[in-house]
């Protein structure tokens, strides 16, 4: 026979256990973060999908882009323009020296480095843009014009909030 102090601890365990779920459920089904980065994992899926024909991926992309519109700037400037920790930005920067779409300058004044996208990183921009473009319209399409537009202000103010 199990005497019933025991008894009164399983008892108690398992009530946590339950409550447990009940508030990881609640996370999971209401966790501004969690929604936000499964949203940024599938769209990326799609982009990078439409990407890969020429062998780049949508972070990729993006880093290229972000270059090419603020002209030559240094790794910090870069990551603080795409809000990205700088030590993710300069990994995701290394497969694009080593295929010489971006060229990373000499160490210059207080570390910086400065950043450009070279020749062969606007001939790879070019083949990209296409691709890119029918990404954005097929989610575009799915979405619908006015979640589209709604979406977007959304992020915007999501970005600004947080």
């Amino acid at each position: 026979m199990v005497p019933l102090d025991n008894r009164a601890k399983v008892m108690y365990m398992h009530y946590m256990n339950s409550h447990q779920d009940i508030i990881e459920s609640y996370i999971v089904e209401s966790c501004a973060c969690q929604k936000v980065r499964m949203a940024a994992r599938a769209v990326t899926r799609a982009y990078d999908d439409a990407l890969r024909p020429v062998g780049l991926r949508a972070t990729q992309l993006a880093v290229l882009v972000a270059i090419a519109v603020e002209g030559a700037l240094s790794i910090t400037a870069l990551a603080k323009f795409m809000i990205m920790d700088r030590s993710t930005l300069t990994r995701n920067l290394r497969p694009l020296e080593q295929d010489g779409l971006v060229a990373v300058g000499l160490e210059g004044w207080r570390r910086s480095r400065t950043l450009e996208v070279t020749k062969k990183g606007r001939s790879k921009l070019a083949e990209a843009l296409p691709l890119w473009k029918q990404a954005q319209e097929i989610l575009r399409h799915k979405l619908g014009e006015q979640n589209w537009v709604n979406i977007h202000s959304d992020l915007d103010r999501l970005i600004r909030a947080a």
